[in-house]
């Protein structure tokens, strides 16, 4: 036998599937979202809480494990970008390991914003090689965005996400009562992520927004109309991920506005938020879009008459060329060696394009910032 022409060839698909639920009140004893995963009586439960939400709900969460007979090792951690970092993810597996759970029964829960689901997600998929887990997003950027997919990751080395994992989440539970407290600006910081979609794919959301946005986000998405936009929103983003939840394909819808962003995130974390940056792209790619004729004058004026609307306002001061540029070197190599840049060609509907130049982002930044002025007619005096 010739050991040399011996060769083995193993193939196997991993099946991947979770639920995203609606729940009205998920620290209520009488809903079991939290436990219905596990499947013993009792038993334990690893909580990651976001030291707010620990503030605000920490006894009712206290009281729901000690109705159930659960023994829960409750961790705060703190949010926002810094908070993602390998020094919580190291910090997350050392108090994990104290506090030993079963590998396939006793998921992890994470209960916060998108930082930190992120944050858990990668731990859980790093202790013993993966264990459950299961997401509770408190903010508006982590339930129409950070909670929906599988993507997990920590920043690194300077760099955004640049260590991380696709683990899926064994359950989300989603509870727009815990939107309640949060501060408007946070909300406005998710609302950028609902207008990504709404730009890009999704006419019919893009009127919601119109109708009624302003209205939704001064009453924290609480009525009728605020939950429509939500759900609508969460279809809308799994449509595009779930084909695609490994990202084989890297040509991705849900990439417009995270081209030219990541530069500016890292460079002003400690006072830009993630969707204040994705607004900044997003807005920068309508005008690159416009300039090239892609993209009407009169669908531009709607785009820009929506973030006013909706009291959005970008701050275009942080807006700086070279370090786009540079964000945008970086996501042709993420990308795999080409620009895969979304652009809108309407409300609603995009392309992609590879050929991106550095002057044109240039005149992009001095176009955006001259139909900001308040003027009549921005759009056809610059």
């Amino acid at each position: 036998m010739n050991a040399a022409a011996t060769r083995w060839r193993v193939s196997e698909t991993r099946r991947v599937e979770y639920e995203l639920c609606n729940v009205a009140d998920v620290f209520d004893p009488a809903c079991d979202a939290l436990l219905a995963d596990g499947r013993r009586a009792g038993g334990r439960r690893f909580v990651v809480v976001d030291e707010v939400v620990l503030r605000h709900h920490g006894a009712r969460l206290a009281a729901y494990f000690a109705q159930h007979g659960v023994t829960a090792r409750i961790v705060p951690l703190p949010g926002g970008e810094g908070g993602k970092t390998m020094e919580t993810w190291q910090h997350l597996l050392r108090t994990l390991d104290e506090f030993p759970i079963h590998r396939r029964d006793e998921p992890i829960l994470a209960i916060g914003g998108g930082v930190l689901t992120d944050v858990v997600g990668f731990a859980a998929s790093s202790y013993r090689r993966g264990v459950p887990h299961i997401k509770v997003p408190t903010t508006l950027m982590g339930y129409v965005d950070a909670a929906v997919g599988i993507k997990t990751a920590i920043n690194f080395n300077g760099r955004k996400n640049r260590l991380g994992s696709f683990e899926p989440p064994r359950r989300v539970l989603l509870d727009r009562r815990l939107l309640r407290t949060l501060p408007p600006r946070h909300l406005r910081n998710g609302v950028c992520e609902i207008v990504k979609l709404a730009v890009i794919k999704d006419a019919a959301l893009f009127i919601l927004l119109e109708r009624h946005g302003a209205a939704s986000i001064a009453g924290a998405f609480q009525g009728e109309a605020g939950g429509a936009i939500l759900d609508r929103a969460i279809d809308d983003m799994l449509q595009e991920l779930a084909p695609n939840l490994f990202e084989d394909e890297l040509a991705r819808v849900a990439d417009f506005g995270h081209t030219f962003s990541y530069g500016l995130e890292t460079r002003h974390e400690d006072h830009l938020l993630h969707g204040e940056a994705v607004l900044l792209d997003i807005l920068v790619s309508v005008a690159i879009a416009h300039a090239r004729g892609l993209l009407a004058d009169a669908a531009a004026a709607r785009i820009l008459a929506l973030v006013e609307r909706l009291g959005l306002a970008p701050p275009l001061e942080l807006l700086d060329a070279t370090l786009m540029w540079q964000s945008l070197l970086d996501r042709v190599e993420h990308r795999n060696g080409a620009q895969r840049v979304p652009l809108p060609t309407a409300v609603g509907t995009g392309v992609f394009v590879n050929d991106i130049r550095r002057g044109e982002l240039a005149d992009a930044i001095a176009t955006l910032q001259c139909w900001t002025r308040p003027t009549h007619d921005r759009i056809a005096e610059c």
